[in-house]
């Protein structure tokens, strides 16, 4: 997943707290999020605002929601609960611990929160063949 498809996939799941999401769409939308913080608070900083900061304070407030649901997103990829994002309020060693399960290999096959994100194999249940457009040879024909 590329940056572009991932920061747009984050924004289109707003608070979608259910499914996975695979390292790459977590890790763009946070590189999307530090970055566009780091230059509106340097047009924040240009307009002379100071410390108020309104452009760079209204985007982080943007992105709390869409933040939260893909790192309960991202941890459902690794088998665990959205929950426990509430380590971050154990400051150091819950950040630690948060940190190793977001940068962590998602579960290749399906899990309790859903299929691998990043399978591209059809569904059995989906699969429909058409024949009717492959030529078919008889035996006799031959």
């Amino acid at each position: 997943m590329d940056f572009k498809t991932a920061t747009k996939t984050c924004l289109q799941k707003y608070a979608t707290f259910s499914g996975r999401a695979p390292r790459s769409e977590y890790w763009y939308f946070i590189l999307f999020s530090v970055l566009g913080q780091f230059l509106l608070s340097l047009v924040d900083m240009l307009l002379g605002m100071g410390d108020l900061s309104p452009l760079s304070s209204l985007f982080s407030l943007a992105l709390v929601i869409p933040t939260f649901a893909a790192g309960a997103r991202r941890l459902h990829d690794i088998n665990r609960t959205g929950w426990w994002q509430l380590l971050t309020l154990i400051p150091i060693i819950g950040w630690i611990v948060l940190l190793v399960w977001y940068v962590k290999k998602g579960d290749d096959s399906t899990n309790r929160f859903g299929s691998d994100p990043l399978s591209n194999a059809p569904v059995a249940d989906d699969i429909a063949l058409d024949t009717s457009a492959i030529p078919s040879v008889r035996r006799d024909e031959v």
